[in-house]
């Protein structure tokens, strides 16, 4: 079974794209979303707690999110640190749930913003690319979390650019107002299951 990466810089559409994979029956792993959750498991957020000196916990004993994000996007060092806590945790998960995968099925998707930045691109197969113009991806972000333009420029800093992602990934989903997005996710998936 082909493990398939989605990646793109914030706001670019990747959610949209695993959408549409999963209508055709394509399982996706989330990352984000299990990074997120893990925020919850509590030797995870000891660890956090005692890596920030800041007070990162909020009323209700959870870690405060967007603390957390405000710190780590604005400091490469403390966002390396988070990393060097979640990442592992994240790959250990994903390879227990690929494990639990029906074996006829051709291939599956693993979604995420940073594949080759937190070295998960050692564990993929393939690579897919979701580009957007830099408006829209502000656009969608203004709308979807309700940030300001300056905190979304931050935390797009962090990531790398569609150019440098374009010389390495296998396939590029453009996702704009000219291209539709299932036509070219058709396409990619008939590759996909020919390999």
């Amino acid at each position: 079974m082909l493990k398939i990466g989605i990646t793109g810089g914030i706001g670019s559409g990747k959610t949209t794209v695993c959408e549409i994979f999963k209508i055709i029956n394509i399982p996706v792993y989330n990352a984000d979303f299990e990074a997120k959750k893990l925020l919850e498991n509590e030797n995870i957020k000891h660890l956090i707690v005692s890596n920030f000196e800041e007070n990162i916990i909020d009323k209700h004993n959870e870690i405060d999110r967007k603390k957390l994000a405000s710190i780590v996007f604005n400091d490469k060092n403390k966002l390396q640190q988070l990393n060097q806590i979640i990442h592992p945790e994240v790959k250990i998960h994903f390879l227990n749930w690929i494990k639990e995968i029906d074996n006829t099925q051709k291939y599956i998707i693993f979604e995420s913003a940073i594949i080759f930045e937190s070295g998960f691109n050692n564990i993929i197969d393939k690579t897919i690319l979701v580009t957007s113009s830099l408006d829209e991806k502000i656009k969608r972000i203004e709308l979807r979390d309700k940030s300001n333009k300056k905190d979304i420029v931050s935390r797009m800093k962090n990531q790398t650019n569609d150019d440098d992602l374009k010389k390495i990934c296998d396939y590029i989903i453009s996702n704009n107002s000219k291209n539709l997005i299932i036509p070219q996710v058709l396409k990619i998936h008939e590759k996909l299951i020919l390999i």
